[in-house]
Parts: C-alpha cells; sequence; structure tokens
C-alpha cells in the first residue's frame, strides 16, 4: 500500500526544496535529525530517524519503522477532522536497523504549546482531551494488524532490564540515565509502587491479559504537551507517532495525566472525569468497562513512569501510589507477591 497523499514521496518534494536549515526541536531527546524546509513557498519540516541511531526506538522494540506502517496502510487518513497530524509524505531507505525513515510535515511550529512550566490555557487543554477521546471514538475496536506496538512493550519501555544497553553507551541518553537514577530510588520513597511496577516489568501479562478484555482502540501513545498544539479553528495538533497501536483508549488518558500533571489547569480527577464525558458524548458507553480498565491503566503507567515519580515532589508521588494501590487492591493485583 501507499501513501494516499497527492504530495507525493519525500524525495521527490525535498528535491524542490528552495531552502533547508538543520534545526534542534527544544523538546527533542532521541537521536533524530531535523531541518526546516521551503517548498513552493510553503514551510515544512522534515525528520529522519533510525533504530542505528535512535535510542527511542531501541527501547520501545521498534524496528520496523511503525510511523511508516501507519502511513502506509492510511490510518492517519482516518483521523477524524479535529486532529491534525501534519504529514504529507514519507520515504524509507535502507534495510533493518540501518532502514531511515524521512517524515515530511507543514511546519506548524507556531500552533505548538509553548515549551516551559507555564500552565495550559483551561480551553486548549479541554480541546485536547475532547479531541483525545473523538480520535477513540473514532477507531473503536480496533485491532492490529500490521505488527505495531504491543502493551507488553509499552509497560516495559523503562524496565532496568531493557534499558540497561543503552546505559553502556558512550552517550547515555538523559531520560534513560534518569530512568535508572529513579528506579533506584522508588524503593526507597514508595516500596508498594516500587514492588508493583517489577511484578509488571516481570510479569506484563498480569495487565495485559485483563486489559485484553476491555474495549481496545487506536493508541497514539505519546500525548505529551511537547507533541501538542491547537490551530486558530480549535483543530488539535497532534505529532510524534512514534508509538501506536492497539490497545486501551484509558491509556493515552493516564499518559497524557503523568507526563503533563504540572502543567494541568484542573486536578487529575476531573480530567478523567471529563474524558469520560467526552467519550460518552461521542457514543461510547462506558458503565461497564470503565473502572476495571482505568485500574489495569493506572498500575500500567506507573510501570512505565514509576521512576519519574519517584525523582518528583511528595505530592505527586502519593497521588499516584494512592490510585494505583486503590486500583490493584480492587483487580487484586500485587496481593501475596513478595521481593
Amino acid at each position: 500500500m501507499t501513501p494516499s497523499t497527492a504530495a507525493g514521496p519525500a524525495r521527490e518534494l525535498l528535491a524542490r526544496a528552495a531552502s533547508r536549515q538543520s534545526v534542534r526541536p527544544d523538546d527533542a531527546r532521541a537521536g533524530a535529525a531535523y531541518e526546516r524546509v521551503t517548498i513552493g513557498g510553503g514551510a515544512y519540516f522534515v525528520k529522519r530517524l533510525s533504530p542505528a541511531s535512535d535510542w527511542i526506538m531501541r527501547v520501545t522494540g521498534d524496528h520496523v519503522h511503525r510511523p511508516y506502517l501507519v502511513w502506509r496502510a492510511g490510518i492517519m487518513d482516518r483521523v477524524p477532522g479535529c486532529i491534525d497530524h501534519t504529514v504529507v509524505a514519507m520515504d524509507l531507505d535502507g534495510e533493518g536497523d540501518r532502514a531511515v525513515l524521512t517524515m515530511v510535515m507543514r511546519d506548524v511550529g507556531g500552533c505548538l504549546v509553548p515549551p516551559g512550566d507555564a500552565v495550559v490555557p483551561p480551553g486548549q487543554h479541554a480541546g485536547f482531551v475532547a479531541h483525545m477521546a473523538a480520535l477513540s471514538a473514532a477507531f473503536w475496536g480496533w485491532d492490529d494488524g500490521i505488527g505495531l506496538t504491543t502493551m507488553a512493550q509499552r509497560l516495559r519501555f523503562f524496565a532496568p532490564d531493557n534499558i540497561a544497553a543503552e546505559l553502556d553507551t558512550a552517550e547515555v541518553p538523559g531520560p534513560i540515565a534518569a530512568a535508572a537514577a529513579g528506579w533506584a530510588a522508588l524503593p526507597g520513597r514508595s516500596p508498594r509502587l516500587a514492588r508493583l511496577a517489577r511484578l509488571i516489568h516481570d510479569r506484563p501479562e498480569i495487565l495485559t491479559g485483563p486489559l485484553s478484555r476491555t474495549p481496545r482502540t487506536f493508541l497514539h501513545g505519546d500525548w505529551k504537551l511537547g507533541n501538542l498544539g491547537a490551530h486558530p479553528d480549535g483543530r488539535t495538533v497532534l505529532l510524534d507517532w512514534a508509538y501506536p497501536g492497539s490497545g486501551p483508549a484509558c491509556w493515552d488518558l493516564c499518559w497524557y495525566l503523568a507526563l503533563n500533571r504540572a502543567r494541568l489547569p484542573e486536578p487529575k480527577e476531573a480530567v478523567i472525569s471529563r474524558f469520560r464525558a467526552a467519550l460518552e458524548e461521542n457514543g461510547i458507553g462506558t458503565g461497564r468497562w470503565w473502572q476495571r480498565q482505568l485500574d489495569l491503566c493506572m498500575i500500567g503507567i506507573m510501570a512505565t513512569f514509576g521512576w519519574e515519580k519517584a525523582l518528583g515532589d511528595a505530592g505527586e508521588l502519593a497521588w499516584w501510589e494512592n490510585r494505583v494501590a486503590g486500583a490493584a487492591a480492587r483487580r487484586g493485583i500485587g496481593s501475596g507477591h513478595t521481593d
């Protein structure tokens, strides 16, 4: 299958570039290369990456260029109109882990959430949550038949054994060093979260099994503010489709809560209620499965990001510890397990 865009392959677009400038985005943390280019008077943003140079691809188990698979399968063309993925062309050149993916996107830098610690405007945040729910609803029941990110991989993105190889590199990526420090600190700050994270890393099926019996949808996988923006007409810019796959809608919600908490304009409980209400407004009934799926995703997101909470403030850590403790008790997870 070939991309459905009329813009043509990335190499053909870039051959017509009038200007090209290498750039380093504020939020860039992996080994990708970036350019700003001008083509036919239009501004574009180019990203190139491969498993050989990009540590995020390696720790997330992406040796097949998942964004390209999503693009080639036409999934981006099917997102609701409230979402702008910005992609106009992709090319994949080479083989194996040396293969390089080139993505050409419209340059929407002026619409992106600015970096920093400022709280996001309430209306913009409400739009993000509503459009996350709209994306989930548009793909409700979606199964992955093209080899994207699995739930087991998501739970183990930062598992100590999964990041061990990156710790041995000449230049250890900052987030990897932070994850190692966070996991080391977590038992002293929250023994309960540490035990649960270790259990899920060792036996992800404890969560993936029961999650598979709740509704699934297409997951973008990385609703952090660094990937988000808003057009003047209210549409959400959603960049960096690096962790796509089939999974529970509550996963994208919990990811949004865990990574953006310092900049949210309302309590996390209100965000959870807002997302559930938005699903209902999109015709998705939540009565039979909501609490079960939310509980499992709350536990799971701490297997992914418990290290980050161990490095943060006591109030944030306590919130997650209390939520996860309640979720684990309701689901019978962790009881009877010892170090």
